[in-house]
Formats: structure tokens, C-alpha cells, sequence
């Protein structure tokens, strides 16, 4: 066979946005893959991997976004958890406060006199 008559196909490059559209239109039911494939001028093989692609990416974007080393700790940056640190004992001593004074007022006497009896 001669070269130059077996002319090479240019690879057509389809955008994420084509790509998409392909497979979704098969996950939806509105065309069966061969005719993606037909349309599209790729094979089955393609069409299958940009289905697994799009699978994964769905799968990724969807777990949660905080990072490996938050996800340990806690959710809140070391600022918020300094504030909270430092709110709760200023609660802690003003519950310890009011602790002391109600006991020492019970037990102190009443100052009032007695109630008259009639």
C-alpha cells in the first residue's frame, strides 16, 4: 500500500462540555451509545472511559471538602477555638461565682425578722 493514499485521520479533540452531553445523554435514555458513537465519530471504548471519567468526577466532587488533617480535629480554625477556650472560662468563672455567693447566702440567717403570727 502506498502512503499517500491511505490518508491519516485527524483525531478530533471534543471539549468537557461535548463530552458531557455524550454521556449524559446516554445515562438519560435519550440515545443508546452506539449512536453517540456514530455521531461522535469515536468508539465504544472511549464512550465507555468518558462514562467512568465523569462517574469519578461526580464521586469526588461530591465527598466533603474539608481537609485530612481537619477532619481528625476540629472543624474550626485554631483562631475560633481560642475564642471559644477563652469564652467558656470566662462562663465557667462567673458560674463558680454565683456558685459561692448562693451558698453563702444559704448559709448565712435570714436578716429579716420572723413572720407575725396572727
Amino acid at each position: 500500500m502506498n502512503p499517500e493514499v491511505k490518508a491519516k485521520k485527524e483525531r478530533i479533540v471534543y471539549t468537557a462540555h461535548q463530552r458531557a452531553q455524550a454521556v449524559l445523554s446516554v445515562w438519560t435514555e435519550r440515545r443508546r451509545p452506539s449512536e453517540v458513537c456514530h455521531e461522535l465519530g469515536i468508539n465504544t471504548i472511549l464512550l465507555a472511559q468518558w462514562q467512568e471519567r465523569a462517574l469519578a468526577g461526580m464521586l469526588s466532587a461530591l465527598e466533603p471538602r474539608c481537609r485530612p488533617e481537619t477532619q481528625r480535629g476540629s472543624a474550626l480554625s485554631e483562631r475560633l477555638e481560642r475564642l471559644l477556650a477563652r469564652q467558656s472560662l470566662v462562663q465557667e468563672g462567673k458560674r463558680v461565682k454565683l456558685e459561692r455567693r448562693l451558698t453563702k447566702l444559704q448559709q448565712e440567717p435570714s436578716s429579716s425578722p420572723p413572720p407575725k403570727e396572727k
